[in-house]
């Protein structure tokens, strides 16, 4: 169950990181505070339920775009978003092609990085 909290937590953390990141880089990608939680809650909850599903359909499928399968999660994760909630626009081609890669890329590294920061925090804890 902790593990399954933190990872949780890791994965909230790396979509904040993602959605945030993004606004500050993309023209047309934007977000305010309010909205980056709700956004962030949002498009993680959908991002941990289309991910399984869009991989399952496209090795059924489409196996040739099996290694796109986080970019296609991203895209549909941010239209829904951002048809859920006023507080995410994303206007324009060249923002939604930016934000579904930046985002994807921001959260695939801090998910991969945030454990390996929190377990080496842990393990110093442990030796100290």
């Amino acid at each position: 169950m902790v593990r399954f909290l933190i990872n949780a937590l890791i994965f909230l953390g790396s979509a904040a990181l993602g959605l945030w990141v993004t606004s500050l880089i993309v023209d047309g990608f934007e977000i305010n505070f309010t909205g980056l939680l709700i956004a962030t809650v949002i498009f993680a909850v959908l991002q941990s339920l289309l991910s399984p599903f869009i991989f399952k359909m496209t090795t059924k499928y489409a196996s040739a775009f099996t290694g796109g399968v986080g970019l296609v999660s991203t895209f549909v994760s941010l239209l829904i978003t951002s048809i859920i909630t006023s507080d995410l626009t994303i206007d324009g081609a060249t923002a939604w092609i930016a934000s579904v890669v930046l985002v994807w890329l921001i959260t695939a590294l801090a998910t991969w990085l945030l454990p390996l920061i929190f377990l080496r925090n842990q393990i110093e804890k442990r030796k100290g």
